[in-house]
């Protein structure tokens, strides 16, 4: 599918991933539809900070209202669904937020694009839904383990939009993208934890568990998946992971950061931290050869190249100024 000149609605506008979506669906060429979540300020996140926000149609609302999705779904080609709550600590907390929003409003949003004859809708599920890796690299047949109330409702939405593709022949696919990390990501990660802790002259750093694995992928290259993923033929009712296919324990990234920083600082485990002990997730590694053979992609940004782009952002004193380095956020 040419994105050129297609109405292109991107929920979840206003966030880390999908702002960086935002822009480069813009560059090219959709005429995109963002959305922001309503509240009373009439603040868009940050789509606020983007040189492209006059070319981009905001919308404020919330998915978890049917009537507005299907006000909001009208005339549009293709849809990026990006919306969700996705803090694990906060998921131990509301757990019942989660349904609503990440669930139900998935509901929502297909029943509504459904009726409004979307053409593609594209799902964004999250490594999560795995679990500890049972073998790696990890590809789109591992099993599905819910080790936190925040994975099993997504888990439950993958299937939701799932059943859309089986039961209506609706033209469902699933983004499936492992930990992306870069500028504007929230506090609650941990490459955000460390660079602003660091950032904020902190001599001990707090952080989590320090053992698990992660595969981190650069925002730009995750959104090149997204793109390749919307551009292909068929998919519909398929999976495909977004991933580097490399794997990091936390430690050495912690390492890896504070070298990039120059920093001496050491880490400190704070138990506040640390995810209950069965639901601590102990290693993510994408195998992302699916969506390499369908469509080409591969992430193109080194580690530590990344790194480098995201510690220079959030270095930057109005950046800075926007993260509580001091608080723990869920």
């Amino acid at each position: 599918m040419v994105l050129k000149g297609k109405k292109v609605l991107v929920t979840g506008a206003d966030g880390f991933i999908g702002s960086h979506l935002a822009e480069a669906l813009v560059e090219e060429g959709a005429r995109v539809v963002a959305l922001s979540q309503y509240n009373s300020f009439n603040h868009w996140g940050w789509l606020e900070d983007l040189p492209s926000l006059s070319q981009i149609e905001v919308v404020a609302g919330d998915i978890r209202d049917p009537h507005f999705c299907l006000g909001l779904t009208q005339g549009v080609d293709v849809v990026f669904h990006l919306a969700a709550l996705i803090p694990i600590p906060y998921s131990y907390r509301a757990p019942d937020s989660y349904v609503d929003t990440n669930v139900k409003g998935t509901l929502n949003l297909c029943q509504a694009a459904r009726s409004s004859g979307v053409q593609k809708f594209i799902h964004t599920s999250t490594s999560e839904v795995y679990g500890s890796a049972q073998y790696v690299p990890i590809d789109e047949r591992h099993p599905l383990t819910p080790q936190s109330p925040y994975s099993a409702s997504k888990i439950g939405a993958d299937a939701m939009a799932l059943s859309f593709y089986y039961s209506f022949d609706f033209p469902v696919v699933i983004a499936r993208p492992f930990n992306t990390y870069g500028p504007r990501q929230s506090a609650r990660a941990i490459i955000p934890t460390i660079i602003s802790q660091i950032a904020s002259q902190a001599p001990e750093i707090r952080v989590g568990d320090l053992e698990p694995t992660r595969d981190f992928t650069f925002v730009k290259d995750t959104c090149r998946g997204f793109l390749a993923i919307a551009r292909m033929d068929g998919g519909a009712g398929e999976i495909f992971q977004i991933g580097a296919n490399r794997e990091i324990r936390m430690g050495d990234l912690f390492q890896l950061i504070a070298g990039l920083m120059g920093s001496k600082a050491t880490p400190a485990a704070d138990a506040e931290r640390m995810r209950p002990s069965k639901s601590e997730v102990r290693r993510l590694w994408c195998d992302n050869t699916k969506l390499r053979e369908a469509t080409g992609f591969e992430a193109s940004t080194p580690l530590r190249d990344g790194l480098a782009i995201t510690i220079d952002w959030f270095r930057r004193p109005e950046n800075l100024a926007r993260y509580k380095g001091h608080l723990y956020n869920v």
